[in-house]
């Protein structure tokens, strides 16, 4: 089946979120022809933007587990690969920031009200439907920048911001998916990640043991 490139928002929405989930099988995207959003960079930024600014009005119309069946044909590489819509240097660095930040609203508004308390690593069991992509979420999330490109760095920090934030919610959840990202990028920004886990251990909060010593491991870049 061809590409669509030239949806609306609306129509976007119903295409990526509007799919019945499967009681048994693969998820439709991964059909053998399925339809797939081809749009140009400069949208596929302006549409993300607005959809992470706007999740709950976006989305209201959508259960849960349709919204993370569609998050996961969106924007995990391993559901669709990365199309190049985050690194793309056609659409301008404002654009791109402010999308990476708008993330922040994701986890505020739809994951850390919608996610049970429970934790992905140890496979806690209990888990509600968007869990697993809220904790997979920054191990799965496209490339936002290229080596060469002139934003690299401050695309980067961003999300590395946006995580930091995130460890401030009371959401057992949204720390341990933000503590999944940032043990990623140890190896590339291991003083970011470490302020950003101290911060968080030393914040005076009572912790579960499990999340502190998820904490500690993603400070060194030791999680998977």
């Amino acid at each position: 089946m061809p590409a669509v490139s030239n949806l609306s928002y609306d129509a976007w929405l119903e295409h990526a979120f509007g799919h019945a989930i499967r009681p048994h099988g693969y998820p439709w995207f991964f059909d053998e022809d399925p339809p797939w959003w081809n749009p140009e960079p400069p949208v596929a930024i302006e549409y993300f933007m607005r959809l992470f600014s706007t999740t709950e009005h976006s989305l209201a119309s959508f259960s849960d587990a349709q919204i993370a069946q569609g998050l996961a044909y969106l924007l995990s590489t391993s559901a669709s690969g990365d199309n190049g819509w985050f690194y793309s240097t056609s659409t301008p660095t404002a654009a791109r920031l402010s999308c990476i930040e708008a993330i922040e609203n994701v986890f505020t508004d739809l994951f850390a009200p919608r996610c049970a308390a429970v934790l992905g690593h140890i496979d806690e069991p209990g888990a509600a439907p968007l869990n697993t992509v809220c904790y997979m979420w920054w191990d799965e999330f496209p490339c936002l920048a290229l080596p060469d490109d002139p934003s690299c760095d401050r695309m980067q920090k961003a999300a590395i911001d946006v995580m930091r934030r995130t460890l401030g919610l009371s959401s057992i959840a949204c720390q341990e998916a933000a503590l999944h990202g940032l043990g990623h990028w140890a190896r590339y920004r291991p003083s970011d990640v470490a302020a950003a886990v101290d911060e968080f251990l030393g914040d005076g909060r009572s912790k579960r043991a499990e999340i502190v010593s998820y904490a500690r491991s993603a400070r060194c870049g030791c999680v998977l």
